[in-house]
């Protein structure tokens, strides 16, 4: 069974204060019991479920949420001040005892329930009673309390140790990154050395490249000049040689003179070229024979 125990001030005289405990087995909306002492008298009662179900009917409200009402109203106690009002009425003998608890809203409140409360017989056990469930309560409340310092003590040393692994961690880091800064900048100027090095060959191939071609330009060039000046003396020789009043063609005299002993019926039928000789260098002289004779034709 579980229980719990509020402190409560009625709206009729808001400076008494009453004690009000309820216990329930399973849930509160299967029924609960109330003991209510201001100290000195003790009164108490139960709601059964139907009770409940017949109120949430009256209200028009729904059951799970006529329950819900009821936990806050009676359960939640000092978070729910100011929200809930109680109201409680006893007989002057102090046999019994009205007791309403109502929802506040803005423009008035509404009844959530009532009940009338029976006097108990012996309310200093019902007092005694209600000190050893607040005893029990504080001891389980200082346990739970021992136990949580515990484990914050063991937080907090786990978090001094991680604390310290995580400057370790950054230091380490730090000389890392020192380390890799250091490395990348080898790395980076070897390949900067590299780069000018590459550069400054493609350059001198470059050079090179154009010297090359500029010299085969040039000795081209030479050739042609040469084969121009070489064709030019061949043709310069050949005219003089032509035109060289010392040279003396003796195969076209011998042949004229072979010609000229033969009978003149045994000549050539048909007119024949000779010989050609330089006249004056420029001029040509051929010597054309038929059967008839021979004549000199000079072009």
């Amino acid at each position: 069974m579980e229980k719990t125990l509020n402190r409560i001030h009625p709206v009729s005289d808001p400076e008494a204060t009453y004690f009000l405990q309820i216990s329930w087995e399973k849930d509160l909306g299967t029924g609960f019991g109330l003991i209510l002492t201001d100290g000195q008298c003790a009164w108490t009662g139960t709601v059964s479920e139907a009770e409940i179900s017949r109120e949430a009917a009256d209200m028009e409200m729904n059951r799970e949420k006529y329950v819900e009402e009821l936990k806050k109203a009676l359960i939640a106690g000092e978070e729910s001040a100011g929200k809930y009002n109680f109201s409680i009425s006893r007989d002057e003998e102090n046999m019994e005892c009205h007791f309403s608890y109502e929802r506040n809203l803005k423009d008035g409140s509404f009844r959530l329930g009532s009940l009338k409360l029976q006097a108990v017989s012996s309310p200093a056990e019902v007092v005694k009673e209600l000190i050893g469930y607040c005893l029990d309560c504080l001891g389980r409340l200082q346990a739970k309390n021992e136990h949580l310092q515990k484990e914050n003590e063991r937080l907090f040393s786990d978090w001094s140790d991680v604390e310290k692994r995580l400057e370790k961690c950054v230091e380490a880091k730090e000389e890392l990154e020192v380390d890799l800064y250091n490395r990348f900048i080898l790395v980076l100027n070897e390949k900067k050395a590299k780069i000018r090095n590459l550069q400054k060959l493609l350059n001198e191939a470059k050079e090179s490249t154009a010297t090359v071609r500029e010299n085969d330009y040039d000795g081209s060039t030479d050739e042609e000049s040469e084969n121009l000046t070489q064709a030019s003396l061949q043709s310069e020789r050949k005219d003089s040689f032509l035109g060289s009043p010392d040279v003396i063609d003796t195969a076209p005299r011998r042949k004229r003179r072979q010609r000229t002993a033969k009978p003149a019926g045994t000549g050539a039928k048909m007119a024949t070229y000779e010989t050609e000789l330089p006249i004056n260098g420029d001029k040509k002289e051929f010597t054309l024979k038929h059967k008839g004779g021979s004549a000199f034709i000079r072009h």
